[in-house]
Order: C-alpha cells, then structure tokens, then sequence
C-alpha cells in the first residue's frame, strides 16, 4: 500500500513495551563498508550488503546522473540529503524518547519540518513501540539497525523513517523494502517473533508525505530477494579471496 497524504491526521497515544533486550553494538568499517560489531563478531550491515551487489542497470543509472549534473553538484547533492536526513532522525528519535530537540540553523528548521510531518501524518497509526534505533542481526549473516519496532496499523512491524528529495514511486524503492524484509527476518529469528509487516514513513524538504506499507505474501518476496542478495555478497567475497 502507498499514500501521499497531505491532510492533518490526530496523534494517537503511544505506549512503550520494552519485552526484549536488544543488544549493543559497535558501528566498524572494512575496506569502506559498514560493519557492526555484535556479541564479538563483525558482520556486514544491510546496506552494505545491498549496495555491493545492486544492479549493474541501477550503477549505470547513478553514473549517468552523476555525470549529467557534474562530480561537484552530485557530491553537494548527496551530502545535503545525507545531512538533513541524520537530522530529521534525530528529531525524530529524541520525539519518541520525549526528549524533544532543537535546531535552529535554516537546515535543521527544514529537518525539524519534515520530522513534525512524519510526526502528524505517520506516527499515528503506531500503538506501541517495542524500541527505537534497535541494532538487529542475523547470526552468521548480516546486522543493522532500524528506526522502530512496534505494533503499526495494528500489526507487529518494521518501521523506517526516509527523507527523499522528491516523491518516490514504489518500484523505485525495492532495496528499502528488502532492508525492512531484513530487519524482520533477524528480529524473528533472534526473538522468536512473527514479524510479517514492513512500513516506510517518507518525507521531502517541501514536506509531502508519503507512506510504504508490504506485509504478508509481498512482504515474503522481498526476504526472499534480499537473502539472494546475501548469498551473492559471500560468493563475490569468497571469489574475492580465493
């Protein structure tokens, strides 16, 4: 399901229910690629998985960009959103912790906008919160972490927050699909849960919403995908070694 939503919607009453213990970890990098370090072991994160193996079409597409609007705007471009969206999670988190968080730079005003709307517009359907900013692995095979876990739209859920520069359709954001499929497959795995829903909360710096539900059969699919993602990444490192 996809929404872009423009209309004010009442902020339910959220309610914490920290049943699990989710364990520590320690951001690393290899050779430039995000690790986490977990229970003494490093293992590759989920974007990295992901983006070492994407698409030779996707690579191509990014290149021609880049090349379209020159090496110096591509760079400001990235940066700027890699900036404002580390900011509007920080809004985002310290809102959901009750801590509240101030900004008063013309970037964090921006960030501080785009989080109020997720804020009215996304976080009300959410009932309970199991933890936030929540570091998950799956033994052996890869870790992360999400922005949220919780009952959403009345059902156990994966939950990220996504800034984008501009509206997203769905076929353009399978890798954030596969990444919540992901997420769910460690946090059922190590937590003997059942996990079948995934949600994408998205805004743009001109504040239009948009929301990303998969769950069930599609939701499956996308797990699916992602583990054959995985098992291309160890057979490229393997072949890499060898």
């Amino acid at each position: 399901m996809v929404t872009g939503l423009n209309e004010e919607k009442e902020i339910k009453n959220m309610k914490w229910n920290k049943q699990f213990e989710y364990p520590a970890s320690m951001r690393t990098s290899i050779e430039g690629r995000r690790h986490y370090e977990i229970t003494g072991k490093k293992l590759p994160s989920v974007t990295t998985i992901l983006s070492a193996t994407q698409s030779e079409e996707k690579m191509a597409s990014l290149a021609k960009w880049q090349k379209r609007v020159g090496e110096v705007e591509a760079e400001r471009v990235k940066n700027t959103a890699a900036s404002r969206g580390t900011n509007m999670h920080l809004h985002l988190e310290r809102y959901i912790l009750g801590t509240g968080h101030k900004d008063l730079t013309d970037e964090g005003q921006v960030a501080g906008d785009m989080a109020q709307v997720i804020i009215d517009k996304g976080l009300c359907d959410l009932s309970e919160i199991w933890g936030s900013e929540v570091t998950l692995y799956y033994p052996g095979l890869y870790a992360g972490a999400t922005d949220l876990v919780g009952v959403y739209d009345y059902e156990d859920s994966i939950v990220d927050f996504k800034q984008s520069n501009k509206p997203k359709r769905k076929e353009w954001v399978d890798d954030y699909f596969m990444q919540l499929g992901a997420y769910a497959m460690a946090h059922n795995q190590v937590y003997n849960t059942e996990i079948t829903q995934g949600v994408i909360l998205m805004c743009t710096p001109d504040n239009y919403f948009q929301k990303f539900q998969v769950k069930g059969k599609e939701f499956i699919k996308y797990q699916h995908k992602f583990l054959e993602r995985v098992d291309k990444y160890y057979n490229d490192q393997n072949k890499a070694e060898s």
